[in-house]
């Protein structure tokens, strides 16, 4: 597994390399300030930073005082994003439908299975 950072300082403790090295992680380091280093990832930040931390999003209720604030509000917009948000890469299903048709897809039956069964 690799754990991904933006060359930020915890990459010059000794100890933090060799805690992720203890739990088998591998440091990857980004290019500082390239957002395109990992697309995916500043694409659903930016996604998340306007839809659910915006001062006027939905999903607030006024200012983020605690911890508990800001984890309800992640919990309520990963909910909402994979399974009520329609995505036009996804032929405007929600990432939820997407995947089960997916897997619906997927059930049929096996060659080695059909194969052993007629030897059978």
């Amino acid at each position: 597994m690799i754990h991904h950072s933006d060359a930020g300082s915890q990459y010059t403790s000794i100890r933090y390399t060799d805690t992720l090295a203890l739990e088998g992680l591998q440091p990857s380091i980004g290019s500082v300030g390239d957002a395109y280093d990992n697309a995916a990832a500043e694409t659903v930040m930016g996604l998340f930073k306007n839809e659910a931390v915006a001062k006027d999003s939905p999903f607030r209720s006024g200012a983020l005082k605690t911890e508990t604030d800001v984890m309800e509000i992640v919990f309520e917009w990963v909910h909402w994003y994979n399974n009520e948000r329609l995505h036009s890469a996804l032929d405007h299903q929600t990432p939820e439908e997407y995947e089960q048709t997916y897997y619906d897809l997927q059930t049929g039956p096996l060659p080695d299975d059909a194969a052993n069964k007629q030897a059978a």
